[in-house]
């Protein structure tokens, strides 16, 4: 390969990660338009950018899609009939949700559904251990002198409530669910508005992919993303990805960045075949 080519070679693995960042929200539509403008310039065609661009499924006139085909989203996996009650609702009418719908917990909702808070289980046990002398606590001090009838979903819940966008990805979900030791978030629009709740058990769904149908889509985005001809072999056993590929480093190491980001996807092992045969 000469000089002008590596050149060229470089600039293609450019235009590959900003399209894959634009697909994930990390790059916007002058960042990928950018990059196909190098690669035009460099080629002298004009037409290079209008068929990149559309090959990227980026229009010149549109947003940017914020997510891509290979990556699933809170929208995607959240539960969109939502078990709620009021500021006003009652201990003993919060617990018998609880336990009617096999919940952990359910979002106080103000007037307009906005989410004001979360009362959980554990919010239901504190209240219960203190009328018994048995609570320690903040909650304590926060509900000192008020019984079980008293006590309504405002003295119960935690507030501000953690929310999630339907946009955010798994792992941030999972990150903020792990940050503030919670099992579920409210999934609330732009304008605070409830329409949806994700618990942890949902975020586990993406891992019960089959191993083929991970493999199929591995394949598939490194075709798009990678110089035409690559020479990277795909696995996947148990989710687990396996990537083999020729002395190419860089190369390697954007496909298994690319392979880490699939829905499913526990890990990726990078190896490098010097046997000078095809890997298997």
């Amino acid at each position: 390969m000469n000089r002008s080519d590596i050149h060229l070679d470089g600039m293609l693995r450019h235009l590959g990660a900003a399209y894959y960042d634009s697909l994930h929200g990390r790059a916007d539509e002058k960042d990928v338009n950018r990059a196909v403008a190098q690669v035009a310039d460099r080629m002298g065609e004009n037409t290079a950018r209008t068929a990149s661009v559309r090959a990227a499924g980026v229009s010149e006139h549109a947003p940017t899609e914020h997510h891509g085909k290979h990556h699933s989203r809170v929208s995607d996996l959240m539960t969109t009939s939502v078990i709620s009650v009021d500021r006003i609702t009652p201990y003993k009418e919060i617990a018998s949700q609880l336990a009617r719908h096999h919940v952990g917990g359910v979002p106080v909702l103000t007037l307009g559904r906005h989410v004001a808070g979360m009362v959980t289980e554990a919010d239901l046990v504190a209240a219960a251990g203190h009328q018994h002398g048995g609570a320690s606590s903040s909650w304590a001090g926060r509900h000192l002198g008020h019984k079980h009838e008293e006590l309504t979903a405002e003295r119960l819940m935690t507030s501000p409530a953690i929310t999630a966008h339907p946009d955010a990805s798994v792992s941030t979900v999972a990150r903020t669910m792990t940050q503030h030791h919670v099992r579920r978030l409210p999934v609330v629009d732009r304008n605070g508005v409830l329409i949806g709740i994700i618990s942890r058990r949902d975020l586990l769904k993406v891992f019960l992919r089959p191993d083929r149908e991970i493999a199929g889509q591995t394949v598939e985005i490194l075709d798009e993303v990678l110089p035409e001809g690559h020479e990277i072999q795909v696995g996947v056993k148990d989710g687990v990805v396996t990537l083999t590929g020729r002395d190419n480093k860089d190369e390697l190491r954007l496909a298994a960045r690319l392979a880490a980001e699939i829905d499913g996807v526990i890990d990726v092992i990078d190896v490098i075949d010097r046997t000078g045969t095809p890997p298997a």
